[in-house]
């Protein structure tokens, strides 16, 4: 379950930047912050209580490092005591169960439960459940608002991506499809404009996904790159009809498969050369050059299968 985790993490990261990551990581740890020195001094901001231990006194600034990126966290100061997070000590355990968390929000909404569970790993004892719900009620909003935004202006250019994940569903363990799109537009911005979790990667899945993407305005869209998957190619072609480019990396790990494990190092790097040049018939030149490195692995010229298509370069 950690490793599906840190797949999607990983993606969505990659995807725009960490932007949102790294602002929704902040929220959740500021509420448990709020809601741990509330615990601490026997009162919460402004409540006048007979078992009020002492006041707050202003903020002091922290930035933590995680796998989602540097968050900037400020750390509520006491005028008698002092309060220092739990979670700012050896985190490995609490970032671990902060990004699990994160993930449950995404997938499906997260529960009271799993945010307790996080309290827990982070060594914060002092919250109750009713700021549990809040922070949960908080998480929700935040993902569903960033997840149905409207979408305004243009964005020629969009990527789709899917990865699977383990999911727990009427009391058994299910494998899901987490599909995920980005976009930049014509400022060259790229953000994550989609997340949508399915059974499969079938057709349906991904033309009820684009046309959702549709319906809150995405435009202007001139080339999608994804993988091949069947299903795919065909939604994108009913929902956008424009052009279609074949992901670069899974074009590359389908050929590298097919030569022999000693080869992949040379191989690769013919590829990536081709990769670099402007155009198709570039990219065919580049590929069709090397017949001496090829003549050296007992080759006289590079396989037809290396030759670029134009569904890598779009002319």
């Amino acid at each position: 379950m950690a490793e599906d985790s840190m797949a999607l993490i990983e993606l969505m990261q990659k995807a725009d930047g960490g932007d949102f990551l790294r602002s929704l990581a902040e929220a959740v740890l500021q509420l448990l912050m709020e809601a741990d020195v509330d615990g601490l001094i026997g009162a919460s901001r402004h409540e006048r209580s007979a078992e009020r231990v002492s006041y707050r006194n202003g903020y002091r600034e922290r930035s933590l490092d995680t796998r989602v990126g540097s968050l900037q966290l400020r750390i509520p100061k006491l005028r008698q005591g002092s309060y220092f997070p739990p979670f700012l000590g050896p985190r490995k355990t609490s970032e671990r169960a902060l990004v699990a968390v994160i993930q449950e929000a995404w997938i499906g909404g997260i529960s009271t439960r799993r945010v307790d569970d996080l309290v827990q790993a982070m060594g914060l004892s002092g919250i109750s459940k009713s700021q549990v719900s809040k922070l949960c009620k908080d998480i929700d909003e935040r993902v569903h608002a960033f997840l149905f935004r409207p979408l305004t202006g243009e964005w020629p250019y969009l990527w789709l991506n899917a990865t699977y994940l383990k999911q727990r569903q009427g009391g058994r363990v299910v494998s899901v499809a987490a599909i995920i799109a980005v976009a930049a537009n014509t400022e060259g911005r790229r953000e994550i404009v989609g997340l949508h979790i399915g059974p499969s990667e079938a057709e349906p899945f991904w033309s009820f996904f684009l046309k959702g993407l549709l319906r809150r305005g995405l435009s202007g869209v001139k080339l999608v790159v994804s993988d091949a998957h069947e299903g795919l190619k065909a939604a994108i072609a009913k929902t956008f009809g424009g052009t279609w480019q074949r992901c670069r990396v899974h074009w590359m790990r389908n050929a590298l498969v097919r030569v022999p494990k000693s080869q992949h190092a040379m191989v690769s790097a013919a590829l990536r050369q081709a990769f670099l040049q402007p155009d198709a018939a570039g990219a065919s030149q580049t590929c069709g050059m090397s017949p001496t490195s090829f003549a050296a692995n007992g080759q006289s010229s590079p396989p037809s299968w290396m030759k670029p298509s134009t569904t890598c370069w779009p002319t």
